[in-house]
């Protein structure tokens, strides 16, 4: 009773101190008194920051499954919510693990914790509130050609020379054919010119599609839309093209290369917009055939011609694998090769036949026996090609037997049935195939596929099929069931593919393919002779026949088109007594009628409508349904006893959501081999144990799929299975995906044995790998990928009782994600060949994890033949915040660890980490190509010493980094060294080095010093080629550095094309220069070290606050290849290139920069010259920005081609205001605070600038100088005139007329502007512009109109005959005190009859502030304007214009005469015109007001 009252005295007690706390004390004492609230908030936070970040993973994981980029702020966003979690986890560990008194509160502990968790609280819930991502990433669109590969190219004297002539003429014209026999090699070499491109960026965007004799528009449409990010929103062919049309006419530069046209076509109906339409497209087309060229309106044609005798020997050598010598082997040959008639597909496709086979004198005699026997060929269609192809096609016979001779040319003709430029799916092949009866001696379906898969590697050796590596395979997207990823495929060349139709057109067994059939072939020949039938893309219009005897046929393809299924009746097939393998692709038929076929051994249906399944088809061997719709999987099934192989991907179900496998389905099924379903299900598992035949499985299942605890999968040969997620194709024999799974592991421990590839994901309860899941160390394991599996700490757990264990010997990928228990790969005992296979190491979010390679214990009985990691070329680290150490070796071990092969380093956001590589690791590493760090706040060193004082004392260099190519470091604060005291090989190698955020960076290469401090990239021990191939160098936020480069290395930098600084606060100059700068003397400066840098294209200097000058003049010379400078917020920049100065003459020097296209100067205070007393040429300077240099001294530049001019507070200090300008007799501008800004001395100069910005230019008077010369603006489309306090004019009559381009007319503060085009009165009679009044002015596309503070202006526009702004849409004067007229009459002459104006598009007007506003329009005119929405008339109290509104609500004004005003005559229609008042009026006020008078 007396606990109970003391508790409840102090809980009052307390609540009564909380008030009066809260209410008159420090904020600080909440954290006394509200510490339940404050825990109550934290951990609600938390726990919604966790959910919350729970369900963006899952939405992330779900977008990389798509192979979606994921949005920066995304990753940003999980990166901070990952570190505060874990920053948190110990706060809520200490509210859980410490209890208070329950009377006698510990106000001390209280305290500290309310604090830190009051602190903690907002940053949680300003996560939470940033967390609603409308989408987390976006599909990155494709790289067109850049994925091509281009690795066959020959380069023969033709190809170099039609590749030369066309890459001219991408420069001139927009169109151009390549055209040459078939096998010349121009699909080759238009992957060449698309290789070109890429490197040279020459594009913004390029594609490459292939048209074929039948062109599916549909397909090409798509891979074009892919390449630009579009997403079609109309379903039409019409639609789908003028939305691609649009999307493509937003990319300036495109290179789109047509491949295998065969015939006219319009391009436009793909969306492909060239011409007219869009002069920044070019077309590169190839064809076999010159008239295409012509039809198609080629500005350039041509030809790629055969390889020469020599050219032909050498590639045909090289593909049969002949020794180079002169021995009569060779010369017999070398007339092999003469036979191919110097056609590169030719060429290979024998040399392929013929290699490897061991061939002495007399074989190559009997080959080239066989070619001259051969002669007979028809070569009308094929050419020359022809006799090589048959050749390497018969000598598929060499080596084999005859039953299996046969088999591989069936496999090759099996091939040529596909439409043409296919990418088949292998799987699809060997379904297709045995059906047909190939390779009979094999038992089993695996043993069949093998055989194939020999046959097809056969054909591809020998050049009859192409290989499609992984990067082919990338670039199939989903253009129809071709697209549709199922595995490793094989294409046919398209010559090959007619060779192959022409050896199966004639005789008694022949081939028909047919594609885009609209109508059912009328054959006059019997259906007897056909023994494959392939029909593509029919029309769904097409009338098949009830019955077709077709006695003989074996194959049949029949498909109809994506958009429009092909019905076909059930009786079609009754006749086909013979038939093995029908495959059908969107088709629609129903399997109750079907016939009794009693030879079909294969069925395959893709993206087709079943609605019934027959049970007749009592010896099928195969069935396979692709994306097929249909009803479901009924008992009729199971009367297919023969069956061997059953696939079902990605089926659909007019019914279901999933495949409902009827209870003791699979046990009638008992000659199954092969099982494949994709799709969810309701498999009971233990059927699987009665297939006794089964050796190869599929499966996507469910944790509820495992509810019997005694459930084994049986051993397998072949298997992916997929539980808990969506199943994708693996190209792994052997796969497991196990996710969300928290039941024993044990029903896959059959598997576990022999996995190639291992995925868990939020796997739960397993501590380790080994022996947690694979006792006998899973040593198959090649891909082992884990992600969020809590409970795991260790890969491996070996104790020294247990010995030596082989534990993944084999692992070549290792994938790492979100373990948040992991501790490490291997506790106790390191596995025997653990390392010495893995090639890639991925490892991210594992917030224990503090060393990754550590090697304590091995076992003294093992010796490492193959030093640990030698084989590992990818490392990847990120977002691990305890990691202390990547490797941990003892001395000892040293010498058993090797990074010889390692190419890619990627080490982010590993806070602890002081250094990464060891001296012993780095010298290893010989073949590093990329290293890069990022966000490794305490990281000191990369290579590095266990003391600094160790870099001083070792004299001894070391060499490391050969291969260094990408150099990449960012925000480290704490980094000192990169390279220190290292002789870097790699400097010789190295092409990029971006270093950001690295305040305490002393140097990155070398030791050496220079007279004034230490420069970041220094000789590597006097090498003469150090940094030879530097191409890229962008340095963000360094403070250590005076200087870049000594003057040594500065001459090696032959092939830098880039240089960026940004934020370097004490570099002072580039390079290194022998006399230092005087500050205040600029004269002073010498120049005694010549360079040279040709190929330097962009120069980027950002807010270097010390920086005086970049180099010397000298080098400025030498720099033919710069296109772009930017330099910004330079406030000691005294000169951009060191110069000296002439004080008493000023005698121009030329410089010539050819190549420059921008040039930006901004925010350099003390800035005084560019180049001192030079004339600039830059004939293709396009962009000119010269900003807040107030200082700057006036210098000249000659750019003809100039479309953007921004001129801003430039030189307007007081000494500088009228510094002399030599007239030259050139067009050029004055590019400073002169009194003229254009000098014009030739005709038509400056027709080019599409912008024009000038501000503070207080000395201006004059823009264009010369009125007598033919100034034409017809591209200007923005004029902006602000603070030009002394500009009079600016145009005159001939300029203005020539504006037909101007939208944007700015003019502010320009107090002498008298008047803004000339009085032809004021134009001297002998100008060329003496005849002007014979073209009307007119401002046919000016919007918008501003012109405010022009203290003399007295009107704005001279006003004729003619609609002078037609597409006006704003015009706003303010402040003009002087100003009469807004339009003045070119003739002083008054409108004899009230004249009609309509401004249809003009939308505001505002009249503010005008004393001396007499006229808005002229005196007499009538001005209408319908589109009008606000005017605004405001103090203009002479104004005798009258606004009223007439019968169609159009606002309309008059300007009366003085003597109708006097006498008050207003007309009745306008008895609500108002003038002489203020108007505030508003169309949105509606027309049941009038305008309102304030």
């Amino acid at each position: 009773m007396a606990d109970k009252m003391a508790e409840s005295l102090a809980s009052a007690a307390v609540e009564n101190l909380t008030n009066q706390a809260m209410e008159c004390a420090s904020p600080y004492l909440r954290y006394f008194f509200c510490y339940g609230e404050i825990v109550q908030d934290f951990t609600d936070q938390r726990k919604a920051l966790k959910l919350r970040k729970q369900r963006v993973d899952t939405r992330v994981d779900e977008a990389n499954r798509q192979i979606e980029v994921i949005y920066e702020d995304v990753e940003d966003w999980l990166k901070r919510a990952e570190k505060e979690l874990e920053e948190t986890q110990n706060l809520q560990d200490e509210i859980d693990r410490v209890k208070c008194f329950k009377w006698c509160p510990q106000w001390g502990w209280r305290y500290c914790l309310s604090k830190k968790l009051a602190e903690k609280t907002p940053i949680i819930s300003q996560l939470l509130q940033t967390s609603n991502f409308a989408q987390v990433g976006h599909r990155g669109s494709l790289q067109g050609i850049e994925f091509i590969t281009s690795t066959h190219f020959m380069d023969s004297k033709s190809s170099k020379s039609a590749l030369s002539q066309i890459m001219e003429a991408m420069k001139t014209v927009n169109m151009i054919g390549l055209y040459g026999m078939p096998g010349v090699g121009k699909t080759t070499l238009a992957q060449e010119v698309g290789k070109h491109v890429g490197e040279q960026k020459l594009f913004d965007k390029d594609v490459m599609f292939t048209m074929s004799q039948n062109p599916n528009i549909n397909n090409i449409q798509d891979k074009v839309a892919d390449v630009f990010g579009l997403k079609f929103q109309t379903s039409s062919r019409e639609g789908r093209a003028e939305e691609l049309f649009k999307s493509m006419q937003r990319v300036n530069k495109i290179l789109v290369i047509v491949d295998d046209l065969w015939e006219e076509f319009e391009l436009k109906s793909i969306g492909i917009p060239f011409g007219d339409d869009h002069k920044g497209c070019k077309i590169l087309l190839t064809t076999r055939h010159q008239q295409v060229c012509t039809k198609m309106n080629c500005q350039k044609e041509i030809q790629l011609g055969i390889l020469s005798e020599d050219e032909a020997w050498i590639l045909f050598r090289d593909q049969a694998g002949l020794e180079d010598d002169w021995s009569t082997l060779n010369d017999v040959a070398k007339e092999v090769a003469a036979q191919c008639r110097g056609l590169p597909l030719a060429i290979v496709v024998v040399a392929k036949a013929l290699k490897g086979e061991g061939l002495d004198l007399n074989g190559w005699r009997a080959v080239n026996q066989r070619f001259k026997d051969s002669r007979h060929l028809d070569n009308e269609v094929f050419g020359d090609v022809l006799q090589p192809l048959k050749l390497s096609y018969d000598y598929l016979k060499k080596g084999n037997n005859q039953m299996t001779e046969n088999d591989i040319q069936m496999c090759f003709l099996l091939c040529s049935l596909f439409p043409e430029d296919t990418k088949v799916p292998i799987e699809i092949l060997i379904m297709c195939g045995i059906g047909v009866g190939l390779f009979p001696n094999a038992n089993s379906i695996e043993d069949k596929r093998n055989e194939m898969v020999m046959a097809f590697k056969k054909l591809q050796k020998s050049g009859l099929l192409l290989e499609t590596d992984d990067a082919e395979r990338i670039k199939i997207t989903k253009f129809g069931f071709w697209g549709t990823d199922y595995g490793e495929r094989i294409r046919m060349h398209d010559v090959v593919r007619d060779f192959a139709h022409w050896l199966t057109s004639t005789g008694e067994n022949r081939f028909m393919v047919k594609d885009k059939l609209k109508e059912w072939p009328d054959m006059v020949e019997s259906f007897e002779c056909y023994i494959a039938i392939a029909l593509w893309n029919c029309s769904s219009n097409i009338k098949f026949p009830d019955k077709v005897e077709f006695s003989k046929l074996k194959t049949l393809f029949l498909g109809g088109k994506y958009d429009d299924l092909l019905v076909v009746s059930g009786t079609f097939f009754e006749e086909m007594k013979a038939l093995q393998v029908l495959f059908l692709l969107y088709v629609s038929f129903s399997g109750k009628r079907f016939p009794s076929l009693p030879n079909l051994k294969t069925l395959c249906c893709a993206r087709c409508a079943l609605k019934n399944f027959s049970s007749s088809l009592t010896n099928l061997e195969i069935l396979a349904l692709f994306e097929t719709k249909i009803y479901g999987i009924t008992e009729e099934l199971g009367n297919l006893s023969t069956l061997k192989y059953l696939r079902l991907s990605e089926v659909q179900f007019y019914e279901e959501s999933e495949i409902k496998i009827h209870p003791s389905l699979l046990l009638r099924l008992t000659s199954l081999q092969e099982l494949h379903v994709q799709n969810k299900n309701t498999i009971n598992l233990l059927e699987l144990n009665s297939l006794s035949c089964l050796t190869a499985l599929s499966l996507t299942l469910s944790t509820n799929q495992f509810f019997q605890e005694d459930f084994v999968f049986p051993k397998l040969q072949k298997y992916t299975i997929v539980v808990n997620e969506d199943f994708t194709y693996e190209s792994a024999f052997r796969t497991l995906e196990i996710c969300d799974f928290s039941s024993s592991m044990n029903a896959f421990n059959n598997l576990f044995y022999n996995v190639e590839k291992l995925k868990l994901k939020n796997v739960s309860g397993q501590k380790n790998i080994v022996p947690s899941i694979g006792e006998m160390g899973v040593n198959e394991l090649t891909t082992l990928k884990l992600k969020s599996c809590n409970d795991m700490e260790f890969l491996t757990v070996i104790t020294r009782d247990q010995g030596p264990t082989v534990a993944f010997s084999n692992l070549v990928e290792l994938d790492i994600q979100s373990m948040v228990s992991l501790k490490g790969l291997c506790y106790g005992l390191s596995p025997t060949r653990f390392l010495q296979n893995l090639k890639q190491v991925i490892i991210k979010n594992c917030q224990k994890l503090q060393v990754i390679f550590q090697i304590d214990e091995l076992s003294e009985k093992v010796q490492y033949h193959i030093p640990l990691l030698s084989n590992l070329t990818i490392l990847n680290l990120d977002s691990l915040p305890k990691l202390e150490s990547i490797w941990k070796l003892k001395p000892s071990h040293q010498e058993i660890v090797s990074l010889t092969r390692l190419k890619v380093v990627t080490i982010s956001s590993c806070d602890k980490l002081k250094t990464i590589f060891s001296t012993c690791l780095a010298q290893s590493m010989l073949h590093l190509q990329e290293l890069t760090i990022r966000c490794c706040n305490r990281l000191e060193q990369v290579i590095g010493f266990v003391q600094e004082e160790e870099i001083i004392k070792n004299d001894c260099p070391l060499c490391c980094w050969p291969k260094l190519e990408f150099l990449r470091i960012e925000i480290c604060r704490s980094l000192k060294y990169v390279c220190v005291n290292t002789w870097t090989v790699g400097s010789q190698s190295l092409k990029s080095v971006y270093i950001k955020g690295c305040p305490q960076l002393i140097q990155v290469f070398n030791m050496g010093q220079n007279k004034y401090g230490q420069y970041i990239l220094a000789p590597g021990l006097g090498s003469q080629e150090s940094f030879v191939n530097l191409t890229h160098l962008e340095l963000f936020a360094l403070s250590n550095f005076k200087y870049l480069f000594s003057e040594f290395t500065a001459r090696n930098l032959v092939h830098l094309e880039v240089l960026m600084i940004w934020i370097s606060s004490f570099l002072e100059h580039l390079i290194e220069e022998v006399e230092k700068v005087d500050d205040i003397d600029v004269s002073n400066m010498k120049n005694h070290y010549p360079l040279f840098w040709p190929k330097l294209r962009t120069v980027t200097i950002e807010s270097c606050k010390n920086l005086k000058y970049l180099c010397s003049s000298t080098l400025a010379q030498r720099l033919p290849n710069l296109n772009d400078v930017s330099i910004r917020n330079c406030p000691q920049l005294i000169q951009v290139f060191n110069m000296e100065t002439n004080k008493d003459e000023f005698e121009l020097q030329n410089l010539c920069w050819p190549k420059l296209e921008t040039l930006q100067i901004e925010d350099c205070q003390i800035l005084k010259y560019v180049l001192p007393n030079t004339l600039l040429n830059a004939p293709f300077l396009q962009d000119l920005t010269v900003s807040n240099c107030p200082q700057f001294s006036c210098f000249i530049v000659q750019a003809p081609l100039i479309k953007e001019l921004t001129l801003i507070n430039v030189g307007n200090s007081h000494q500088l205001c009228n510094i002399d300008v030599p007239v030259l007799n050139k067009d050029c501008i004055v590019v400073g605070n002169h009194e003229e800004l254009f000098q014009v001395q030739g005709g038509y100069s400056f027709s080019s600038i599409k912008e024009l910005y000038l501000t503070n230019l207080f000395e201006v008077q004059i823009i264009w100088n010369g009125f007598a010369q033919i100034v034409t603006l017809e591209n200007l489309t923005i004029l902006n005139l602000h603070n030009c306090k002394k500009l009079r004019y600016i145009f005159s009559p001939a300029m203005a007329r020539s504006l037909s381009h101007l939208m944007d007319l700015y003019i502010n503060g320009c107090d002498e502007l008298e008047q803004l085009i000339l009085a032809k009165d004021q134009v001297s009679s002998s100008s060329s512009n003496a005849d002007i009044g014979l073209q009307p002015l007119s401002f046919p596309n000016l919007t918008k109109i501003i012109v405010t503070n022009c203290g003399i202006l007295k009107s704005i526009f001279p006003f004729g005959s003619v609609h002078v702004l037609p597409k006006l849409e704003s015009l706003k004067l303010k402040w003009n005190s002087k100003l009469e007229q807004v339009f003045k009459l070119e003739d002083e002459v008054e409108v004899a009859a009230e004249e009609e104006m309509k401004f249809d598009k003009l939308k505001w007007l505002t009249l503010e502030e005008l004393p001396s506003l007499i006229h808005f329009c002229p005196k007499g005119c009538h001005f209408v304007l319908p589109a009008l929405i606000e005017l605004e008339v405001k103090d203009c109290p002479k104004l005798t214009t009258s606004f009223f509104v007439d019968s169609q609500k159009f606002v309309n004004c008059i300007t009366k005469t003085p003597q109708l005003i006097e006498q008050d005559v207003i007309e009745e229609s306008v008895t609500d015109a108002i003038f002489n008042k203020n108007i505030n009026w508003s169309r949105q006020g509606g027309w049941s007001q009038l305008p309102r008078i304030t």
